[in-house]
């Protein structure tokens, strides 16, 4: 005999995907009029998810800069462990290569967000 627990579940997985139903304070089920969004357009252009509210800001390069800094001592660091035996201007340069790809590539990462996040937020609510 399943628990009361398990039978809500069970119930709560056979409905369909766009009825939305919240369980208040005393256990019981309530239906909702109108859905929660899942991303919004914010005031200053931003698009803010519905979840957790985060917002994805616009790719810039200043913010690649500063995740440079953070990566590339991490990088040079773990260059300069694993190849124990290399000299120093051999784990600069790779370090330098390293950060030539990472950054486009983590420019490309934030500008594909950016433009997910916009799409999500200028789809029309269900």
């Amino acid at each position: 005999m399943p628990t009361r627990k398990q039978r809500k579940r069970r119930a709560k997985e056979r409905r369909h995907d766009y009825e939305y139903v919240y369980v208040d304070e005393e256990g019981r089920e309530v239906d909702v009029d109108e859905p929660v969004a899942t991303a919004t357009p914010s005031r200053n252009g931003r698009a803010v998810t519905g979840r957790g509210g985060r917002k994805i800001d616009p790719p810039s390069w200043n913010k690649v800069g500063k995740r440079a800094l953070i990566f590339a001592p991490i990088m040079f660091l773990t260059i300069r462990f694993l190849g124990k035996g290399e000299a120093l201007a051999s784990s600069v340069l790779q370090t330098l290569f390293l950060m030539l790809v990472f950054l486009p590539f983590s420019y490309f990462m934030d500008s594909f967000l950016y433009r997910t996040a916009q799409k999500r937020a200028a789809q029309p609510k269900r």
